[in-house]
Parts: C-alpha cells; sequence; structure tokens
C-alpha cells in the first residue's frame, strides 16, 4: 500500500471516529411521539386509589395498580373504567413500584424490598420476597426491561454512604434469572451534563418566570417517582415527580428530551406504563383532586 492510500484511510478513520464522538455527545432534542398538553383520555379514578403510587400493562386493556401503604394488588380495566380484582399480597408497608414481566407482577418497596408475584390473575398466586440490597432509600421507580431480561429499579436518592455522588443519580437492574442486584448500576446519569442539555436548548424546567434578559440557571434534582420503557422506540422515561419533570433517554443513557409537566394535567405524576401499541399512561395520586390516569396515543409511524 502506498503512502498516499495509507494517507486516506487514516482521514476516513478520523473523520469516523469524530462522527460517532459528535454522535454519543448529540445535545439536540428528539421529539417524542405524545402531545403532553392534551390528553387523549382521563381515567378518574375511585378513592380507594387515592394514593396511587405505580402502574403497569397487563393486557391491552387493563393495567395493575398499587398504592402507598396497602399491600393490595388492583386490576383496572381501561374499557369498563373501573376495577375488576383487588388482591392483597402483603402487609401495609410503602409500595411505590410496579412491574409484569409475562406472567409475574413484581412490587417495589421503598426500602428495597421487591415482591414476586407469580400467576397473579389466578386465586393461588404465589408471593416470593427478595432483598435486594440496593445501596440507596426511597426507592420508588420499576420497570421491566423485556430485551435485557431484568427489572429497573430508581431511586429517589443517592447511596446513603456515597456523599461524593451528589451531582450523580443511578438506575439499578435487577436480574430475573439470578433474582439479584447486578453489581454496578445500569444507568449513571451526570447532573451536570443534564443542565448542560437544558442550557443548549432552552429548556424552561422550573415554575419560576423568568424576565427578559435575566440569567436563568436551571435547577436539576432528577428525582424519579417513576420509570418506563416505551416499547415502540425503547427509550427510557423518567418521572420526577417532586420537580413536575419527564425526562428522556436512549438506552445508553444519553438525555435526549425533557419536558416540564403542566400542573393541571399532572397535579401529582406518580406512575408511568405503556400499552403494546405505544399508548401511554401516567397516573397523579389525589389530594386537592381526584386521583387520574392520563392516556396519550402513540403518534409517531409504527414500523
Amino acid at each position: 500500500m502506498d503512502s498516499f492510500s495509507l494517507f486516506l484511510i487514516l482521514i476516513i478513520k478520523l473523520l469516523a471516529s469524530t462522527h460517532q464522538s459528535v454522535q454519543n455527545n448529540s445535545s439536540q432534542v428528539v421529539p417524542i411521539n405524545y402531545d403532553l398538553s392534551k390528553p387523549d383520555k382521563i381515567y378518574v379514578l375511585p378513592y380507594i386509589l387515592n394514593e396511587i403510587s405505580g402502574i403497569t400493562e397487563t393486557d391491552g386493556t387493563s393495567i395493575a395498580c398499587i398504592q402507598d401503604n396497602s399491600g393490595i394488588l388492583f386490576i383496572y380495566d381501561l374499557k369498563k373504567e373501573q376495577i375488576t380484582i383487588q388482591d392483597y399480597f402483603y402487609d401495609k408497608g410503602d409500595y411505590e413500584g410496579i412491574a409484569r414481566a409475562d406472567n409475574t407482577i413484581y412490587v417495589l418497596r421503598s426500602d428495597g424490598l421487591l415482591f414476586e408475584i407469580a400467576g397473579y390473575m389466578s386465586s393461588n398466586f404465589k408471593v416470593l420476597t427478595y432483598s435486594t440490597g440496593i445501596p440507596a432509600l426511597d426507592n420508588e421507580g420499576l420497570c421491566y426491561d423485556q430485551k435485557a431480561g431484568r427489572l429497573l429499579i430508581a431511586p429517589k436518592s443517592i447511596p446513603a454512604d456515597k456523599s461524593d455522588y451528589k451531582k450523580k443519580r443511578f438506575i439499578y437492574a435487577f436480574n430475573l434469572k439470578s433474582k439479584e442486584l447486578n453489581e454496578k448500576p445500569a444507568f449513571t446519569f451526570e447532573l451536570p451534563v443534564i443542565k448542560k442539555f437544558v442550557l443548549e436548548n432552552k429548556i424552561h424546567v422550573t415554575a419560576d418566570k423568568v424576565k427578559k434578559g435575566e440569567k436563568h440557571e436551571p435547577i436539576i434534582e432528577f428525582r424519579p417517582s417513576a420509570i418506563g420503557i416505551d416499547p415502540i422506540t425503547n427509550r427510557l422515561f423518567v418521572i420526577s415527580g417532586a420537580e413536575s419533570l419527564l425526562y428522556v433517554f436512549n438506552m445508553n443513557g444519553t438525555i435526549e428530551y425533557m419536558k416540564r409537566l403542566k400542573p393541571d394535567i399532572f397535579p401529582q405524576p406518580e406512575g408511568i406504563t405503556f400499552l403494546k401499541n405505544g399508548d401511554m399512561l401516567i397516573s397523579n395520586e389525589g389530594h386537592k383532586e381526584k386521583p387520574t390516569i392520563v392516556r396519550f396515543n402513540f403518534r409517531g409511524k409504527l414500523d
């Protein structure tokens, strides 16, 4: 090979490497397939679900729900708009997350204890518990990552003994084969990177109004109250209820979208799930308002 050909190959490799680096560090917004300002349906829930804390799809027309302080599994029919099943699975506790994997429901308690409800549609369902040993408190987000065969668990707090992690947030993976928590976090999010994304894309993330010409420094807390994976685009949606923010990441952990949630539609968002056709459901606890599930139809083009 002559020196000129070798030079061309090196240039091509350099350009390819540069392109890959730009792609991985892209700060451009990637739109989602939902109009968050216009719900397609709002389900007003009965008072017994006033503190609904987690939802997960079951069969396309029904969802499973849990609520704070009650070890009760609820099945809510979206067509009938009513609870069709109500079963006790454990004593009172702070239950925050729920996910379905095939014929099994998993429920997350805030201290990291995981409940496995096998055959949940049967009257003879069995309940097993797993101590995940997750190194954080206030665990609220739970979803099933079907492609990886794992559950994802998102705490609101950082590990108790890791004060140097103040600018980081983690999502952990629970292996459904070994029934153990993976040693390393599945996702590590850097708050300065998210803040940079907000600034570069001029995303309004707080309720405070900014006067013209006034410098605005966004405050990013990233305290997950619910997580879910869009089955069509395979993107990770994270709701931070305390901030009223929706974060969307690709499965490499790169931030792609952020949106402040309108308080009149999302007074207290605590749960998220997706139907197989891509429709997104977000649940709100009821305090001053009644508890609701807000539905957004998938507006993208299916493959």
